[in-house]
């Protein structure tokens, strides 16, 4: 399988910060302005001031939070301090998911690289990602880079999220005030203002539309990462609207290709409800954990308490509300205790979807019909939530094996670590809430039903009781389904 992965791709310098390192940082500031700035915090780092105040404050109340850098001499202070002695990994959606594509036995893929820096490029899978150059007609006809703000912070500049964790428990002195931090958590300080314009490389963009025929699907993320406003008084409307275009040419050229849509933490609603609301129809799934499912309340109208609580019934009920009220050919929800999917089969139904209500009024005989697809017994249904089902298992072994062992070496080596873990015992609970609620059908380790129009399918996670990283999971389990289902959609 051949695929493109758009559009943030970034450097994550990890540090795991004591309660004595930030007690000695806080000494060399003035704590009347430190203690301003946590009481009313600036939400962006335009001083070195501000990012301490940002930490400080982060660790007092066991809050995550993720701060825009804004100032150059705050990153060189950062990058100077902090860099050499982190760990250095991949990092932004799209790049996690290259390279846990890559890993997984994709034949060619190829991400969206703003600013390609020989650290960047060293931290891709060597096996499948393939980073074209684009030729100097087209570096001269597109690919323009914005205009630099104020901030003085190149556009040339290497993407790096400064990602600070903190333990539960560590203990710190603030001017004097002894505090302990109440939960683990991490404050991250984004040098990255490429990506927050979901900016296309003239490389990437000059070799997917000229191979786009070639390739089998796309994966597009990053979206959280827009802004209303940009400093040069451009908003993320237009970013949105030549994103949509760009896909539109590819589709034309090759009406196979099949793209995915992975969300992830907006900040803005608005944002989030204009992404779902352009590509919910040009897409052919869409991907996002249950706290990212809860913001589009609006558009669904199931309360937050279930989807956060992660009650099966209630993700199930919002995700085919979501589908049948806009048009969608499937979406998944991955939660830490399970997956599902709400999708359109293949087969054709006479029944209309009710937003409203997910519960098919059909009469005993019309049911009981073994040739009825809308028999929980019939074969086109359960060949159908068996694909789907085998491609939820595959992503949720990889993420899982990734989860326990902090890497992905294929799929023998994802099998044998995935065999080690536990199946959650939550999700398996859930699984039962759903038969009951969606008069279901168990098939293998999971489980399906039938509703107005759309199949539901669940199936538990799996769990390492010890993780090596907990990072990037909900991606690489979205590109491991996302691959698997290529695959299947070309064997039948």
């Amino acid at each position: 399988m051949n695929v493109l992965c758009g559009y943030n791709v970034n450097i994550d310098s990890v540090y795991r910060i004591s309660g004595t390192e930030i007690s000695e940082l806080l000494d060399t500031f003035q704590a009347a302005e430190i203690l301003e700035k946590i009481e009313n915090p600036p939400g962006i780092i335009i001083s070195e001031s501000d990012f301490v105040a940002g930490l400080a404050y982060c660790m007092k109340e066991g809050s995550g939070a993720e701060w825009l850098v804004f100032e150059k001499s705050v990153f060189e202070f950062l990058k100077s301090r902090y860099f050499g002695k982190s760990i250095v990994r991949m990092g932004g959606n799209a790049g996690i998911m290259a390279n846990a594509l890559s890993q997984l036995g994709a034949s060619r893929v190829v991400p969206n690289v703003a600013v390609p820096s020989k650290t960047q490029i060293s931290l891709f899978s060597k096996k499948a990602v393939y980073l074209p150059e684009a030729s100097n007609s087209f570096k001269r006809d597109g690919g323009t880079t914005p205009e630099e703000n104020n901030s003085n912070l190149s556009s040339s500049q290497e993407p790096i999220h400064f990602v600070f964790d903190f333990s539960e428990g560590e203990v710190f002195s603030l001017y004097g005030t002894e505090v302990k931090v109440p939960r683990e958590n991490r404050f991250i300080a984004t040098c990255d203002h490429l990506n927050l314009r979901l900016f296309v490389s003239p490389a990437f963009e000059q070799y997917a539309l000229q191979h786009a025929c070639e390739f089998d699907g796309v994966l597009i993320s990053g979206f959280h990462l827009l802004i209303e406003t940009y400093p040069d008084g451009s908003t993320y409307k237009t970013i949105l609207d030549n994103t949509l275009s760009r896909l539109r040419n590819w589709k034309a050229r090759n009406d196979k290709l099949r793209i995915h849509l992975e969300f992830g933490h907006f900040a803005s609603k608005e944002i989030a409800n204009s992404v779902f609301l352009r590509f919910a129809k040009l897409s052919d799934s869409l991907g996002m954990n249950e706290d990212e499912l809860a913001i589009f309340y609006n558009l669904h109208g199931v309360p937050g308490e279930g989807l956060h609580n992660m009650e099966a019934e209630a993700i199930a009920d919002a995700a085919f509300r979501l589908a049948s009220r806009n048009g969608l050919k499937k979406i998944f929800i991955h939660t830490r205790e399970f997956v599902l999917t709400v999708f359109k089969p293949n087969f054709t139904s006479n029944s209309e979807p009710d937003s409203e209500n997910p519960v098919n009024v059909r009469t005993s005989g019309e049911v009981d019909n073994p040739e009825n697809p809308e028999n929980p017994e019939s074969p086109a249904l359960q060949r159908e939530a068996g694909e789907k089902l085998e491609a939820l298992d595959f992503g949720v072994r990889c993420a899982a094996a990734y989860a326990a062992s902090g890497r992905l070496e294929g799929r023998e080596f994802v099998e044998e670590e995935a065999s080690k873990l536990q199946e959650s015992a939550f999700g398996r609970e859930q699984l039962e809430a759903f038969l009951k609620a969606f008069n279901g059908k168990t098939l293998g380790q999971g489980a399906y039903a039938f509703r107005k129009g759309y199949v539901f399918c669940i199936l538990p996670t799996l769990l390492s009781r010890y993780p090596v990283t907990t990072v990037g999971l909900g991606d690489t389990l979205a590109a491991g389904i996302f691959l698997r289902g290529l695959e299947l959609d070309v064997q039948t």
